[in-house]
């Protein structure tokens, strides 16, 4: 697929700020391309601290979600969590069932089954806690879309409480927007319009943490107990894909400081389960590693396994659980590849690449890959997808969006074709009949705003710089910038017209290149690239020739190629002397 590469031309005084900050003009530069414009915001990002997360009292209705979770704790009322079977549900139930058992709180809690249940609270759920003696509901990651349900809730004479962060449903008439809320006793949304948090890119779980806080407070308890939370909350923000901006990125730098030494058995029996050491992790091995095994049993059996890793204080146990959970991952792995290439079989028979919003019909598909296909497919077509599959009572599908389509607001211009919708801009979850599916794709293409322009996926060079220019302690600098992630992206650099002096092809299936690339001062530096070495062959041919490509990707660097590199600087620890690496992240002619 093509790309455009454009560079970030952003103007600030990078020399003045570096100054300010003592680092290198570069680091300045890339701050200011991720949005910052004055001194103060920098030096959150830099330096923001577990005193910079916002109040949690200003989270509307926070202190009377607080104050009937208090009251209920004293009268002895049963409390039931309801929560998510995502990593941010998991989480976010952990939270809360934890915080609610320190407060001494008659509790239980819920995860539903995605396959039996769906998403979030549905009728069965509510009328059996009726029948199960619960006063009150407390949802967490999940609720503001439930207004039905809440309304039996209400009618079955039972107190609910939604904790959420999910886009606020609405209806629209005459061009104006009216919010759609459940009838709950108390909404801790900070999506809210007239919620007063000065920050609305909060996860389930962050939600949950602060609404901890209050309640610790109420309690008498020392707030700085919640704390123990906050490994969970900056967790959750990642696996959910949150932007790691604003509160978000600190509660993100906390948790992972938290998590390289936690103390929870059952994380720390995955973490030894996935080969890791703990004093290293990273937002990527949350996104890509650890994650992915939370979920792996929400989406195959059931999310209560996860829920129970975390809970479990018997490392023995843990470590039996923790195996089973990334075995489980294992599987879906496998099982996500093979309907991956269905849907590139489905979508290349029927040509429906040619449209600017894929939705493709995979009926054996197990539901809970939907999204995770959806995913896959976004990065090999650049289109938004929808991949839908067949369930018990009607199609179930997840979409996955690109940057310029807000996946939620496309949906609710064609509400009357879904049975059941929520999600985010680049996200969502639904259903539909299958007598609609084909209704759905047409009507999201014809009522689609993407112009030709917005399906070119582009890539943001940060600063072209000249690997020359490449030390130390710049590279050292970068970790300043991190954790990276979505909104907060790894900083792209590149240079041009480097040589390759040496290239070998190396790994199972000969995805791992390495090589030696020269630049036109002369400086040398070790590069790899993991990819596929025919893309690099045909970007040398199309400059060079067939005969000269080949050589090249054969090992035979005798005619003086060279191409422009998109790269990250890395030190390399191998040797007994650190030296510079680069990553390499794409090429072209």
């Amino acid at each position: 697929m093509k790309e455009k590469w454009v560079v970030s031309a952003k103007k600030a005084d990078f020399n003045g700020i570096g100054a300010h900050f003592g680092i290198d003009p570069v680091i300045a530069r890339l701050m200011r391309n991720r949005g910052m414009t004055d001194i103060s915001e920098m030096e959150l990002y830099l330096r923001g601290t577990e005193d910079d997360l916002h109040d949690p009292h200003l989270l509307k209705d926070a202190d009377r979600a607080a104050q009937i979770i208090s009251e209920k704790i004293r009268s002895g009322e049963k409390i039931r969590i309801i929560g998510d079977y995502d990593i941010d549900g998991i989480q976010a139930t952990y939270i809360l069932l934890k915080a609610l058992h320190r407060l001494g709180a008659d509790v239980d809690t819920v995860i539903p089954d995605r396959v039996l249940d769906g998403y979030g609270l549905n009728e069965h759920l509510v009328t059996r806690a009726s029948e199960e003696g619960i006063d009150t509901i407390l949802t967490c990651d999940n609720g503001i879309s439930a207004i039905d349900q809440i309304h039996t809730a209400k009618v079955l004479g039972m107190t609910v409480i939604v904790t959420d962060h999910h886009e606020i449903p609405y209806e629209e008439a005459d061009g104006q927007r009216r919010e759609m809320l459940p009838e709950a006793d108390a909404i801790v949304n900070p999506k809210q319009r007239d919620c007063a948090y000065p920050f609305s890119g909060l996860c389930g779980a962050a939600v949950a943490f602060k609404l901890v806080q209050i309640l610790y407070e109420q309690a008498g308890i020392s707030v700085s107990e919640a704390d123990v939370f906050l490994e969970n909350a900056g967790f959750a923000t990642v696996g959910d894909v949150m932007d790691l901006q604003g509160e978000n990125r600190i509660l993100v730098k906390l948790g992972l400081d938290r998590l390289r030494k936690t103390q929870n058995k059952g994380m720390r029996a995955l973490i030894l389960q996935k080969n890791l050491d703990a004093a290293k992790l990273k937002a990527y091995h949350i996104g890509f590693v650890l994650g992915p095994c939370l979920n792996a049993s929400g989406r195959l059996e059931t999310a209560r396994l996860s829920l129970s890793l975390l809970l479990c204080e018997d490392a023995a146990r843990a470590a039996v659980m923790a195996q089973e959970i990334a075995e489980l991952n294992e599987s879906r792995k496998l099982m996500t590849a093979q309907a991956v290439r269905q849907a590139e079989q489905v979508i290349e028979e029927r040509d429906y690449g040619k449209n600017s919003v894929i939705v493709v019909f995979l009926p054996d598909c197990h539901e809970s890959l939907a999204g995770i296909v959806a995913g896959r497919i976004r990065e090999m077509y650049y289109r938004p997808v929808f991949v839908i599959t067949r369930g018990e009572k009607a199609c179930k599908g997840s979409g996955r969006s690109i940057d310029g389509y807000s996946m939620y607001e496309e949906m609710c211009k064609c509400r009357e074709l879904f049975l059941k919708f929520g999600g985010h801009p680049m996200a969502a979850g639904f259903s539909v009949e299958e007598k609609n599916i084909d209704l759905l794709r047409t009507a999201l293409n014809e009522r689609t705003s993407l112009s030709e322009s917005d399906l070119i996926p582009k890539v943001t060079i940060d600063v072209p710089m000249p690997i020359d220019y490449l030390y130390e302690d710049l590279i050292r600098q970068l970790e300043l910038l991190e954790p990276f992630g979505k909104g907060n992206e790894k900083p792209v650099f590149a240079d041009r017209n480097l040589e390759i002096e040496s290239l070998k092809v190396f790994g199972r299936e000969g995805r791992v290149i390495r090589m030696k690339l020269k630049s036109g001062q002369g400086t040398r530096m070790d590069a790899v690239y993991f990819g596929d070495v025919d893309v690099l062959k045909e970007t040398l041919e199309e400059k060079y020739g067939r005969m000269a490509a080949e050589d090249t990707v054969s090992g035979r660097c005798v005619h003086h190629v060279s191409l422009h590199f998109l790269y990250y600087p890395e030190i390399d620890t191998y040797y007994t002397h650190p030296r510079i690496q680069l990553k390499i992240s794409g090429f072209c002619a």
